[in-house]
């Protein structure tokens, strides 16, 4: 594995990493999940939601339970990743 200073990548580049191959999974709140899931409708108040994210941070699945979204990483032949 190649270190990479952050200075040499562009932010568009860092986006770019991982995609099609790595994404992570993400507690989010109701807000958020409206705003990255605007089709959604009817997800109730206090729901416990989870979000597959792509590397870059575009959404992929919303589920109510960490297990269905990191399958659904593996469906999609995705690597999940832990952030902090």
């Amino acid at each position: 594995m190649t270190n990479v200073q952050t200075g040499d990548l562009t932010a568009s580049a860092f986006a770019r990493l991982g995609e099609h191959a790595i994404a992570y999974v993400k507690t989010i709140s109701l807000t958020d999940a409206q705003r990255l899931f605007p089709e959604l409708t009817d997800i109730p108040p206090r729901a416990k939601l989870f979000a597959l994210l792509a590397a870059d941070g575009s959404p992929i699945v919303l589920t109510n339970s960490k297990e269905a979204a990191i399958a659904s990483a593996w469906r999609c032949d995705l690597k999940t990743v832990s952030v902090h």
